[in-house]
């Protein structure tokens, strides 16, 4: 490839505008748009693979701007009525539709590359757990969009119509719509078979910190892109209808090849990163590798907790403390140990406070655990639940304290809490513990309201 003829191509075509739009696109999206990347665990600075797949999220409308763009690139030859000229030239079709394709892929590229550096950067400044097991998911999103890019040129180069950039940014969302994942289940799933799903350039959004894509995707969508783009420039580089046809194997081959590679399971697909899900403990009180950085303002306050719940709860007190590793659905119950009391720093009560705060947040999660579905976990669970939290860890302390760091006010916590809290410290202290153990046992099983069981409801 001519240095100087791609220095001209970038100075005087669209490809340097396909790079503006597309860097521009995605900073306005995740800078002025708020949503689930702004904060939590998954926050797309947050860690190295959650900024990774937030960045393939992206590319649900990167990709078509990268179609669309490479297909008005294509028409460029036909616009300016050179064609002819072109072909009467000694200089090989291939050349041409190199540099082509080479101005567009450096664009497009070093967009991509800028939006993930910016990622890097804060990523860097505050994640203690470094690795390099996001560098496909990265690489596979660059070449999405060379591979669309170069797609685009040869179809606008082979129907060269000025509807056909518009045409093809339509085809191409309507694609990543139509393959779009979900990630309310365990692990995310598509409207279509999850292998069909993986042939979108785009992924699900990021709820579960601690899933990464597994190698057999990476290599299946490597494969699919790979032929998508030999089909683009063998589009670009032939003239005749049949050759045409016959530049359309590639993608085929690719998409085939690919099915056979994507695994059929959405667990296969999206699986845990066991290396960073790994525990750190200090004594009883582990967090995930991923998250080593926590443990040290975790482990004074766990010890604490533990001590004060086996001092009322004898036996049956838990004996640990660890995080939540394993993918649930958003919709589904809980999960819940008799053993160790589960936490989760998407819990704001266990995620925003500190020292005595978070001694008595562990401790009201190991007196009645949440019960209700992750759609409430931001909140700290329902206000009912976390009432009785407060009013479990509050006897074993003495005082009535509405928990901190929940989505619920005091206020309205208080309310909830006072009445049911006045009745039970009016009661012998024998009948006292009796309730506080049912509400324990309640909220394990779920089979009842601990609040209710504290107010002298039906008991487990």
């Amino acid at each position: 490839m001519n240095i100087r003829v791609l220095r001209i191509e970038l100075k005087r075509s669209v490809a340097p505008w396909a790079g503006v739009v597309a860097l521009a696109t995605a900073l306005g999206f995740l800078y002025l748009i708020p949503g689930p990347w702004w904060d939590g665990t998954a926050l797309w600075t947050a860690q190295w693979t959650s900024m990774a797949l937030w960045t393939r999220m992206l590319l649900a409308f990167l990709w078509p701007l990268a179609v669309g763009f490479g297909a008005l690139q294509g028409l460029r030859d036909h616009r300016s009525a050179m064609s002819e000229l072109l072909m009467s030239t000694p200089r090989p079709a291939r050349h041409r539709a190199a540099t082509l394709a080479g101005a567009t892929a450096i664009t497009l590229v070093s967009a991509f590359v800028l939006l993930v550096y910016l990622g890097t950067v804060q990523v860097f400044a505050k994640s203690a757990y470094a690795h390099l097991g996001w560098l496909p998911i990265t690489l596979v999103g660059a070449l999405s969009l060379v591979a669309g890019a170069v797609l685009g040129m040869g179809v606008g180069r082979a129907v060269p119509s000025p509807l056909t950039p518009p045409a093809l940014a339509v085809a191409a969302l309507a694609f990543t719509t139509l393959l779009r994942q979900s990630s309310d289940s365990a692990v995310p799933t598509g409207a279509v078979p999850i292998r069909f799903s993986l042939l979108s350039p785009a992924v699900a959004p990021v709820r579960e910190v601690l899933l990464t894509l597994s190698a057999s995707v990476h290599a299946g969508q490597t494969v699919w892109l790979l032929g998508m783009a030999a089909t683009g420039f063998a589009l670009l580089v032939v003239a005749t209808p049949r050759a045409r046809l016959l530049a359309l194997a590639p993608v085929l081959a690719g998409a085939a090849i690919a099915l056979l590679v994507l695994p059929s399971d959405p667990r296969r697909a999206y699986v845990v990163d066991e290396a960073a899900a790994a525990q750190v403990c200090d004594g009883p009180v582990c967090v995930t590798r991923l998250h080593q950085a926590r443990l040290a303002d975790l482990a004074g306050p766990g010890k604490e907790a533990l001590r004060l719940l086996r001092e009322t709860l004898g036996s049956h007190a838990p004996v640990s403390i660890r995080e939540v590793t394993a993918p649930r659905a958003s919709s589904a119950t809980l999960e819940r140990s008799r053993t160790a009391v589960l936490v989760d720093f998407d819990d704001g009560a266990i995620s925003t406070v500190r020292g005595k705060d978070l001694t008595r947040a562990l401790l009201a999660q190991g007196m009645a655990p949440h019960c209700n579905p992750r759609t409430t976990i931001s909140s700290s669970g329902l206000p009912s639940e976390t009432a009785a939290q407060s009013i479990a860890a509050s006897w074993v302390l003495g005082d009535l304290v509405p928990l901190r760091g929940t989505q619920h006010s005091a206020s309205s916590l208080t309310a909830l809490a006072a009445p049911v809290w006045k009745e039970l410290k009016a009661l012998p202290r024998a009948e006292q513990r009796s309730r506080i153990t049912a509400a324990h046992t309640a909220a394990l099983s779920c089979s009842s309201d601990p609040l209710s069981v504290l107010s002298g409801g039906e008991s487990p």
